[in-house]
């Protein structure tokens, strides 16, 4: 990888306790020498790895900084390089100082994620563990940090490359039998070849599920709070985002465009969505606010519908709920601080749905609406963080022309085609799959994807 880069590892927007400017390469070890003077006067050199010194930061014989320097040696470092971390004070000004004195002293500016793209160029990770990466520096709550760290680990580059295997055995197989009939008889592994394409098929769907699970808990679960005027739809923003987020007033029609709010709930993001309370309404603005309400409705993950538990039921309720019937929704009987005028009959015809008693006034009914959205959602994709991933666009795509590739031989096997029509898929779906780990990637294709990384990671 030749040249030696550096960069501040840590922010400088903002200072802090410790900033850390990382240097990785042939030179890096020449380098720290040029610009740290130990307090105890020994040589980097002279250092084992995974061993700190205490000493100073100097330009031209002046002192910049008391810093603590780590001696990280390849090919056991972060990017199989020698890799040496100064440890400095965390203001702003004084991280950039000391890099500017690096880089005078033999260094150049890494580029963003190129510390990463080393690791990855090294052999240390796969191209799906160096993306975890920033999945993991992004992630918003427990779920997302959990996952992070499980693919930082490898499990899903892992199964893969399994996969990946199991599609070349099969495609030598065939490719053997068509190089040489006098000793191997195709016909007499065509059904063991078809369980085995079968095998391969179901994995790849279990993984492409595996992953539209992990959207939802990367990017949270889009719910949308709906009901009539004056239900308490912004009472409960409030609550659940433990803040005035919305208007709250006895005057019908208060809300009239969507309110956004994301919140974690017990580890689930929630992309939180107050909308105005549908009725049938002259007023043209209120009305296009009822109107953007039913199409956020539409696209939802999650209905929370709000009902006035202190009046019946009329027929714009009823209207609501048959417009909500096929759609993934709790009912949420609100205003139970108040006389209630309800009772479970009248959702009898809705038994699927589940009934939450709430006073989004006192917060009385929050825990079992928290615990019944957890329980939806992690019995809806039966997941646990053992087989949650995260895939970006770039993944999820090569994942689809993978698993499209692979039903392509199924299909090819069951109209009765000759064999050698299996291998051009089989191969497809194998490169594709090497696409996701890095290993039928391009550099410069790689390289465009570390550009997305963040400056000294």
């Amino acid at each position: 990888m030749g040249d030696t880069i550096a960069a501040i590892s840590t922010s400088t927007v903002y200072n802090s306790g410790i900033g850390i400017i990382r240097i990785s390469g042939d030179s890096a070890l020449k380098v720290a020498s040029n610009v740290f003077v130990s307090a105890s006067g020994k040589n980097i050199d002279d250092m084992d790895s995974y061993t700190a010194s205490y000493g100073h930061i100097v330009d031209n014989s002046e002192v910049i900084d008391q810093v603590i320097l780590l001696v990280m040696r390849g090919p056991k470092s972060y990017t199989t390089e020698d890799v040496v971390e100064i440890q400095c004070h965390g203001g702003s000004y004084i991280c950039k100082r000391i890099l500017e004195v690096v880089l005078s002293n033999g260094a150049r500016l890494a580029k963003p994620g190129e510390f990463t793209q080393r690791a990855y160029l090294g052999g240390r990770i796969d191209l799906t563990q160096a993306e975890a990466v920033m999945d993991l520096i992004a992630s918003k709550n427990e779920m997302t940090r959990k996952a992070s760290v499980m693919q930082l680990e490898g499990r899903m580059g892992e199964q893969i490359r399994k996969i990946r295997e199991e599609i070349l055995e099969n495609t030598a197989l065939i490719e053997s039998a068509l190089d040489d009939p006098e000793h191997y008889d195709i016909s007499e592994y065509s059904g063991q070849l078809n369980d085995n394409v079968d095998k391969i098929v179901d994995k790849l769907q279990k993984l492409w599920v595996s992953i539209d699970n992990g959207y939802i808990f990367k990017e949270g679960i889009n719910t949308v709070i709906l009901g009539k005027p004056n239900a308490g739809k912004s009472s409960l923003l409030n609550l659940l985002a433990k803040r005035d987020r919305s208007i709250v007033t006895d005057i019908e029609g208060t809300t009239r465009d969507i309110i956004e709010e994301q919140i974690s709930l017990d580890g689930i993001l929630l992309n939180l969505r107050d909308t105005a309370g549908i009725r049938k309404t002259e007023d043209y603005v209120e009305n296009i606010g009822v109107n953007r309400a039913k199409e956020a409705a539409e696209a939802a993950d999650l209905i929370l519908y709000v009902v006035d538990s202190s009046k019946k039921l009329d027929n714009n309720d009823k209207d609501i709920l048959d417009m909500i019937a096929d759609k993934n929704s709790i009912i949420l009987i609100n205003k139970t601080d108040l006389d209630n005028k309800l009772s479970t009959e009248d959702f009898e015809y809705l038994k699927e749905k589940p009934l939450v008693y709430l006073s989004a006034k006192t917060g009385e009914g929050l825990d079992e609406l928290t615990k019944v959205i957890l329980e939806m959602f992690l019995n809806m994709t039966d997941t646990s963080t053992d087989n949650i991933y995260f895939a970006n666009i770039r993944q999820k795509e090569c994942l689809k022309k993978a698993l499209e590739s692979m039903n392509l031989v199924k299909q090819t096997i069951a109209d009765g085609m000759p064999e050698d029509c299996y291998t051009i898929d089989l191969m497809e779906a194998y490169e594709n799959l090497g696409f996701i780990v890095g290993e039928s990637l391009s550099d410069d294709l790689a390289s465009k994807i570390f550009e997305s990384f963040c400056m000294g990671k």
